[in-house]
């Protein structure tokens, strides 16, 4: 049986590979906050007497795992499938920024590093069939942490205090050796659109106050996100026809 031309195994195997990394993901929202190691020789112990699955993560998992697989498909070769492989790598990651951002206004120097690990490694890969690619993903680099280095220096200038904290420099750093110049421009935009909207409806719902810190990584989460799932010339589109008001030519 084929799904989108690709087999129904595929998507098996994503669901229940999602089943151990949600609880993966669990356990390390659990203990990076705590600037615990998330593997350690006590491990057993303290999995068996403070774990329970968190069921609603490992959904969200093989939710993105199934859905990505939709989307990017199934291609001949390693090197036409690292994207594929790339977003498989970096979604649990991301799914943990989520959380522990929110929860705890931090944005843990492990997980920025490991993003950024990878993102050398991917690098690396692409760089062995277009040298281009790999110029363009430290392009991003730079620019990605260049954009929020900024906005956090100007933000303490002007109001005494970081507009934004060094863990979403360092993230949309790793993000942009992770996606390129073009659409970690992208995924800047978007964060900053969504944050917008979405601050609004926390005020308005009172999940947050006025005078709470509301923070900044699950946006940039989301943003990747939809990077993810939807084209770069599409995001684009959509983009310029918000920020100009619909003055922006098709």
């Amino acid at each position: 049986m084929y799904l989108n031309d690709i087999h129904i195994a595929y998507y098996v195997i994503a669901v229940i590979a999602s089943i151990f990394i949600g609880q993966i993901v669990d356990w390390t929202n659990k203990r990076l906050p705590e600037y615990k190691k998330v593997i350690s020789k006590d491990i057993i112990t303290e999995y068996k007497m403070k774990f329970k699955p968190n069921y609603l993560i490992i959904l969200s998992i093989a939710v993105i795992y199934t859905t990505l697989i939709y989307v990017c498909g199934i291609k001949p070769t390693l090197i036409a499938n690292l994207d594929l492989i790339k977003y498989l790598i970096i979604a649990p990651m991301l799914v943990s920024v989520f959380v522990i951002d929110y929860k705890h206004q931090i944005i843990p120097n492990r997980l920025n590093l490991l993003l950024f690990e990878i993102g050398i490694i991917f690098a690396f890969l692409y760089g062995m069939s277009d040298i281009a690619i790999t110029i363009n993903l430290i392009l991003g680099m730079l620019t990605g942490g260049g954009i929020f280095l900024f906005i956090t220096v100007v933000g303490a200038l002007i109001y005494g205090k970081e507009a934004m904290g060094f863990g979403d420099v360092k993230l949309m750093a790793a993000l942009g050796l992770l996606f390129g110049i073009s659409n970690i421009i992208a995924i800047t935009m978007l964060s900053f659109l969504i944050g917008a909207i979405l601050s609004v409806l926390l005020l308005i719902t009172r999940i947050r106050k006025s005078n709470e810190y509301i923070p900044f990584g699950p946006f940039i989460v989301i943003a990747t996100f939809i990077n993810m799932y939807i084209p770069f010339e599409t995001i684009k589109t959509v983009l310029m026809q918000i920020f100009t008001l619909g003055l922006y030519k098709l």
